[in-house]
C-alpha cells in the first residue's frame, strides 16, 4: 500500500510528466526503466532507490531549480517512509498466559498421541514456536534497553557518527586536534588486485558495503544521509587511480561510484562533490547552527593518473550549495550562488539537502565535517564522513589525464590539454 509520502512524491512526478506532454513509454525508454516501473513511480506504489532516477526524470520533463528542490525533498520523505515500512517489526506471537489458560481435563486417554502421528507433529510445532517466541522475548529486552550507538544499516551513503564526548556537548574549538576521532591511515590506499570487480549494486566484490549507512545516532534528534561521491553533473567527477589506463574499467555512473572508488582505491581529483540529506528524527525542530571542516592530514598531491567520468555534459541542479577550499590554511565552508548561510532548521517532515564542492589543487587532504545542532535545551556535534573514514580529495595538476569516449571502440584515451586562455 502506498504511503502518504510516496503519494506526494508521485503527484509531483505526474504533474511534471503531464506538463511535458511525453508518454510513459517514451520517458521510460529514456530513463532505462520499464513502462510498468515508471507507472508504479507515478502512482505511488514504488519509490526509486536512488534520487538520480527522479532527477533524470525531472530533467526530461523540463523541471526548474525550485522544482528540483521540492522533488528532492519529497523523495527523501518517501524513501524514509519506505524504509520504515520495511523495517517495521512483525506482529508478536501471542502466548497464552498460565493464568488465562483453562485447565486441561484430567483424563483424555483417547487424545494421547503416539509418536509420529499428525497430532504429535502439530504439538511439536506448537512447542517449538512457543519456545522460539520465549527466546526472542528474552533477547529483545536487553536490546531495547541498551540499544546500539549507531544505526548499522548501509544504503547509497556514508555513516555520520557522534563526536567522541557525547551528542549533548559542544564541539571543541577549531584548533583542537582531531585525534579523538578514529585515526585513519594517512597513506594512499594500496593498489587493488587486477581481480577486483565492481558489482552493479556499487559494492566491491569480496568486501563490505562500499557506500555507507544512515547517519542516525542514538539520542541525537538529527540524522545525516551522506553521498560522498555525488555528481554535480553526470560527467563532472574526476578520480585519481594508481593504475595505468589499460587496467582501469569504464567510469561508473553515480549510484555505482562508491563501489568503483573502493575497488580501485580511487581518490576524488581536483574537486569532490558531497551531498548531505539532513532530517530530524522526530516532530521537534532541530536547528543546524553550523557545518565545520576538520582536516586530518594535508600532504603533497598524489602522483597518480587522472580519469574523468565522461565528456560533454550539462549543468548541475543547485539546492543548498556550499564550497570549501581545501588548499587553504584553515578550510571552511562558504556559500555559493547567493545561498544564505547558517542557521537552518529541520524536522522529520522538513529535511534539508546540502551540496558541498570541496576543491583541492595543491594538496592531498583527508578531512571530515562536524554538524553543530541544537534542539530544546540540548545541543551537540555530529561527525559526517565517508563510512567512518575521512573524505579524501587530491589535486591533480600536471598528472596524466584520460577521458572515456563512448562509441564502437570505447576505451580510455589521453584527454586534450586545455588552453588556459581559452578556458579561463
Amino acid at each position: 500500500m502506498a504511503t502518504t509520502e510516496a503519494k506526494a512524491f508521485a503527484e509531483l512526478l505526474t504533474e511534471l510528466k503531464d506538463r511535458s506532454g511525453q508518454s510513459y513509454g517514451a520517458l521510460a525508454a529514456k530513463l532505462h526503466v520499464s513502462t510498468s516501473t515508471l507507472h508504479r513511480y507515478c502512482n505511488g506504489d514504488a519509490v526509486p532507490a536512488e534520487f538520480s532516477v527522479a532527477e533524470r526524470f525531472g530533467r526530461l520533463c523540463g523541471a526548474k531549480g525550485e522544482e528540483f528542490v521540492e522533488l528532492h525533498r519529497r523523495w527523501i520523505l518517501a524513501d524514509e517512509a519506505r524504509r520504515r515500512s520495511r523495517s517495521a517489526p512483525a506482529a508478536p506471537v501471542e502466548v497464552p498466559s498460565e493464568e488465562a489458560a483453562p485447565e486441561a481435563p484430567e483424563a483424555e486417554p483417547a487424545v494421547v498421541a503416539e509418536p509420529g502421528t499428525a497430532t504429535s507433529r502439530r504439538r511439536k510445532r506448537l512447542y517449538i514456536t512457543l519456545a522460539a517466541a520465549a527466546v526472542v522475548a528474552a533477547v529483545a529486552v536487553p536490546a531495547v534497553i541498551f540499544g546500539p550507538l549507531n544505526d548499522s544499516s548501509t544504503d547509497r551513503s556514508s555513516v555520520a557518527s557522534e563526536v567522541p564526548g557525547g551528542g549533548a556537548s559542544k564541539s571543541a574549538s577549531p584548533s583542537s586536534s582531531p585525534s579523538a576521532s578514529p585515526s585513519p591511515d594517512k597513506s594512499p590506499s594500496p593498489k587493488a588486485s587486477p581481480s577486483d570487480k565492481v558489482t552493479p549494486s556499487g559494492k566491491a566484490s569480496g568486501g563490505g558495503d562500499a557506500g555507507g549507512g544512515k547517519g542516525a545516532v542514538a539520542g541525537v534528534p538529527v540524522k545525516v544521509n551522506t553521498k560522498p561521491y555525488a555528481y554535480e553533473n553526470p560527467c563532472s567527477q574526476h578520480y585519481l587511480v594508481d593504475r595505468p589506463a589499460s587496467e582501469v574499467p569504464p567510469p561508473p555512473n553515480e549510484p555505482d561510484a562508491p563501489g568503483w572508488v573502493a575497488a580501485f582505491g580511487a581518490v576524488s581529483s581536483g574537486s569532490q562533490f558531497i551531498e548531505l540529506a539532513i532530517q530530524g528524527t522526530g516532530s521537534e525542530t532541530v536547528v543546524l547552527n553550523g557545518l565545520n571542516v576538520r582536516v586530518v592530514s594535508s600532504d603533497e598531491p598524489l602522483a597518480w593518473n587522472d580519469f574523468a567520468t565522461g565528456v560533454g555534459c550539462g549543468g548541475n541542479v543547485t539546492t543548498r550549495a556550499f564550497s570549501v577550499d581545501l588548499d587553504a590554511g584553515r578550510p571552511s565552508l562558504t556559500t555559493k550562488g547567493g545561498q544564505r548561510d547558517f542557521p537552518y532548521s529541520v524536522s522529520e517532515s522538513d529535511p534539508e539537502v546540502f551540496q558541498i564542492s570541496a576543491n583541492a589543487s595543491a594538496r592531498y587532504v583527508s578531512w571530515y565535517l562536524e554538524l553543530e545542532w541544537s534542539s530544546g535545551g540540548r545541543d551537540g556535534v555530529l561527525r559526517v564522513d565517508d563510512h567512518g573514514q575521512p573524505f579524501r580529495t587530491s589535486g591533480s595538476e600536471g598528472r596524466p589525464s584520460f577521458q572515456y569516449l563512448l562509441g564502437g571502440d570505447s576505451k580510455w584515451e589521453p584527454a586534450p590539454v586545455q588552453d588556459p586562455d581559452q578556458y579561463p
